[in-house]
């Protein structure tokens, strides 16, 4: 059987590293870049599985797919995938969760040391023409601070893993998270108020669910030391943006590192005209290493699902096995 597989992406120079994988199978591969639903349902027209990086997976897309059995996600969220419309027209849902964990684990360190030590905006003042110390003051030490994890995965576990110099405290709020499963890490566990009031650094590692949209907002930010940091490497929507900009505007927060924004690419954002604000640009997930690994590994879950039923991401595993 020749399966056919549609690859819709949009960061990527080629899709060499896929169609290596691919060739281990009999595969006929289409390579494009959907912008709409109506693109990516031409694009995956008569296609077994599809590959997706952006483009929205929608349950009228699923629909106009008859012959789709596997959509899998370039990297960890599933967010732009409706999963449950997948479910119910039993077609396979993977993603790749195990990858990047030391970049991004790495970008979250970057992000908080540079908004505390306020580094960008001392580049800046140098680069204006300003050789003086006192521009960013008071600049508080980094050791011995208490970062709060929301939600408490592979990354952060790598966080703690790779600053074990900075002497930090550390709180976690996760209610999926059992007692047993941090027995042996050096983290408290708390409940979200807690972790709020008592977080010198809050970094945000939760899923984007309708639980969790907005779930930083004003009333948040109102429980969060004034001092305090907020770093955000997973969803854009986690965050109100526009409580996130009043709170650092009347000093109820101290700074924020955001590697995500609710709409990307973002080309203004009054979060860019505030010093204490360091945005970079959805890349903390990467390096050369982890690049390769996420394109190869959403190929290989295309091929361990058509030929054994088995990809080693499979969001909607139990759903499908009812």
């Amino acid at each position: 059987m020749t399966y056919q597989i549609a690859i819709s992406q949009a960061d990527y120079p080629d899709a060499e590293v896929e169609r290596a994988v691919f060739d281990a199978v009999d595969a006929d591969v289409v390579v494009g870049h959907a912008e709409s639903p109506a693109e990516l349902v031409e694009l995956a027209r008569g296609a077994d599985a599809l590959l997706v990086e952006y483009a929205d997976v929608t349950a009228a897309v699923l629909d106009a797919l008859d012959d789709l059995v596997v959509v899998s996600r370039y990297g960890i969220g599933v967010d732009n995938v409706d999963v449950e419309a997948a479910t119910g027209r039993e077609v396979a849902v993977t993603n790749v969760p195990s990858y990047c964990e030391e970049e991004v684990a790495t970008h979250v360190l970057a992000l908080l040391l540079t908004v505390v030590r306020e580094t960008a905006q001392y580049t800046a003042a140098v680069e204006s023409g300003t050789w003086d110390w006192k521009v960013a003051t008071p600049i508080e030490p980094v050791v011995g601070k208490t970062v709060g994890f929301v939600a408490y995965g592979k990354i952060p576990r790598a966080v703690v893993r790779l600053a074990r110099g900075f002497d930090f405290e550390y709180l976690v709020y996760d209610p999926y998270l059992d007692a047993g499963d941090i027995a042996d890490e050096p983290v408290e566990r708390v409940d979200f108020e807690t972790l709020l009031a008592e977080s010198d650094i809050v970094s945000v590692h939760a899923p984007l669910v309708d639980e969790t949209r907005h779930l930083f907002d004003a009333d948040a930010f109102a429980r969060m030391r004034k001092d305090a940091v907020l770093v955000n490497t997973a969803r854009g929507p986690l965050v109100d943006e526009t409580a996130l900009n009043d709170a650092l505007r009347e000093g109820e927060l101290g700074g924020a590192g955001l590697d995500v924004m609710v709409d990307e690419p973002v080309e203004s954002s009054p979060l860019f005209e505030l010093d204490s604000v360091v945005v970079t640009p959805h890349v903390a997930w990467y390096s050369e290493r982890s690049l390769d690994e996420v394109r190869r590994k959403a190929a290989e879950n295309v091929v361990r699902f058509l030929e054994a039923g088995e990809p080693h991401g499979f969001v909607n595993r139990d759903a499908l096995n009812r």
